[in-house]
């Protein structure tokens, strides 16, 4: 299968019907029963939705990894709690925004529910039950806001922050994955993005990179004369599980999004996003790894960590259409985009904790323009046309937001929060206290 959008409004069981009917997806095929490719496809977005929500852990160890002690407390909140967040927003406004009787632009401003008589009544004409398909959508807007999370760390207020993941996740990302994936104007147009490099990576992206441009770098990170001063993380071995889990939940990202498995041309299909999602994960590795040699005689552990998301990243605009060896190379370049991004940021000043920018806005915009290159019925105009559209729209709509709060409430730690510690200053406990002075109380 190898349509333009994820989804085209599954609450509206007629456009449901015309999809069963227009569709290969949802085509019976030959001696399998319409019951069966029902289940089938079900099974699918909930095995592959729980895949995704599995990688919630995997941003939760790699950017409590990533960020000092004093610090790990606080990420790990706000990491369960904006996957807690996203869900109740997308549940209140943000899935009908995105789906439901989109006009061009957006949605509908309703609460979701769940409509399975059709289904109940022996018509299974609609592909999969409602609250699979919600739930799918679901987790892939809490990746979004854990790319804000890591960018932000460190010196954020945590209230604030959580404020802002109400809007990203309610409003933000709902209005343009209802240009693209909901069937609106982008979509008309052409733009393909198979599971999200821009949709979920460079929104999310462009939400971190305007955040911490208006938030400020962390005291004490560069000098007054352009020095950088490294600022090593907790826990590497953590890091690296968390990068290992991001992996194995990125099958459910991006095979997931083949948005069918009753047949055996979208089994292949999905065999073949995993192979090709896995390899170019392979690519950004080897390619971060051998960059960093060669610019700094020696391997950057945390830049090979990169270079793998960086590959994954790369190929979820485009994971069904490339063969093993171009999603090597879609992903080699990725990683050879992180090691030369990283340090780009730094020379411009703007603190990124983790990466984050890097790895998801850089290379979502190039996996978004590397489409064309495997898929004919790409345009690179048209691929343009989305990243500066979405990218435009998030970053005025996230300057907002994020001024607003800046000016009202404060989105900043004082110096002295800062240097204590946000653990100790919002949450009141400590990550590791053997380690700190909780170990030092008698």
């Amino acid at each position: 299968m190898n349509i333009p959008m994820k989804k085209t409004g599954f609450a509206a069981l007629a456009g449901a019907a015309a999809l069963a009917i227009t569709s290969p997806a949802f085509a019976q095929d030959a001696g399998v029963p319409a019951e069966t490719q029902y289940i089938l496809n079900t099974f699918s977005f909930l095995f592959s939705g729980a895949l995704v929500m599995w990688m919630a852990a995997g941003f939760a160890m790699l950017e409590s990894g990533l960020v000092r002690t004093k610090n790990v407390s606080t990420i790990l909140f706000k990491n369960i709690g904006l996957f807690a967040v996203a869900g109740i927003m997308y549940y209140l406004i943000g899935y009908n925004l995105m789906y439901m009787d989109v006009s061009g632009w957006i949605g509908s401003l309703s609460l979701w529910s769940a409509d399975d008589a059709a289904a109940l009544g022996g018509d299974f004409s609609g592909g999969y039950s409602a609250t699979s398909d919600w739930f799918f959508q679901m987790v892939f807007v809490a990746t979004a806001a854990s790319i804000v999370s890591g960018t932000v760390a460190e010196r954020i207020k945590l209230w604030p922050f959580m404020i802002f993941v109400v809007v990203l996740t309610g409003i933000m990302y709902p209005i343009t994955g209802a240009w693209t994936w909901g069937g609106g104007w982008l979509s008309e147009m052409g733009f393909a993005d198979f599971a999200g490099s821009t949709i979920v990576h460079s929104v999310g992206g462009w939400a971190a990179l305007t955040g911490a441009i208006i938030l400020g770098a962390r005291k004490g990170k560069y000098g007054a004369d352009g020095s950088v001063h490294p600022m090593p993380g907790s826990n590497l071995p953590l890091a690296t599980l968390g990068t290992f889990v991001l992996w194995l939940g990125w099958f459910g990202f991006n095979g997931g999004s083949q948005l069918a498995m009753g047949s055996a041309a979208d089994v292949i299909a999905i065999a073949n996003i995993y192979g090709n999602t896995s390899m170019a994960a392979a690519g950004g590795v080897v390619a971060a790894a051998i960059l960093t040699q060669i610019l700094y005689k020696k391997v950057d552990l945390t830049m090979a960590l990169n270079g793998a998301l960086a590959g994954l990243v790369s190929i979820t605009a485009g994971p069904d259409t490339p063969t093993i060896g171009s999603a090597i190379i879609i992903g080699a370049i990725g990683g050879i985009l992180v090691v030369v991004a990283v340090p780009l940021l730094d020379k411009l000043k703007i603190d990124d904790v983790v990466g984050a920018v890097s790895v998801h806005l850089v290379c979502g915009i190039w996996g978004t323009m590397a489409v064309p290159f495997t898929n004919d019925g790409a345009s690179f105009g048209v691929q343009l046309t989305g990243v500066v559209a979405m990218g435009a729209f998030t970053i005025v709509a996230s300057a907002i937001v994020w001024l607003i709060l800046k000016f009202t409430v404060g989105i900043r730690l004082s110096e002295e929060e800062e240097a204590l510690g946000s653990d100790a200053v919002e949450l009141g406990l400590e990550a590791y206290p053997e380690f700190g002075k909780g170990s030092q109380r008698f």
